[in-house]
């Protein structure tokens, strides 16, 4: 029996790649830093992270690929500390959220060691297209 995929069914035109965001998206499920992810009426979303420790210039947010991406990389110039003990993390992470179409980054802020970015669903200008029909001409379309 052949195992058949959601991205192969003969209705679903160009969602295979709905089966790779979702092997992307399960891959970036490490656990640092810790996050929120909250509904902001009437069609926004606030991902809320918890950076203690990280500055403004050791953060780094880009979109690449339908992929929201946040990094944080902390200078190491104080091996001169001995630590008893060390709790706070201060490692560097990355942090990887699949974005759906139609959904930008408006914004985002540092406060009291919670990162905030604010996203927002992008309702298309033009939800009803009329495709014209072209004359066949010889054997190509016009």
């Amino acid at each position: 029996m052949t195992k058949m995929s959601l991205g192969s069914h003969p209705y679903l035109l160009g969602f295979d790649q709905l089966e790779r965001l979702a092997e992307r998206a399960a891959k970036g499920a490490e656990a640092y830093p810790p996050f929120n992810i909250e509904h902001m009426p009437p069609d926004g979303f606030r991902i809320t992270l918890a950076v203690a420790g990280f500055a403004e210039e050791d953060l780094a947010i880009t979109t690449e690929d339908r992929q929201l991406v946040i990094r944080g990389r902390q200078p190491g110039g104080e091996d001169n500390r001995v630590f008893l003990h060390r709790g706070i993390a201060a490692r560097a992470f990355q942090r990887n959220f699949v974005l759906a179409d139609g959904v930008e980054v408006t914004g985002a802020g540092l406060d009291n060691g919670l990162l905030h970015i604010d996203l927002r669903r992008v309702t298309p200008h033009q939800v009803v297209r009329t495709i014209p029909i072209s004359r066949k001409e010889g054997d190509r379309l016009e």
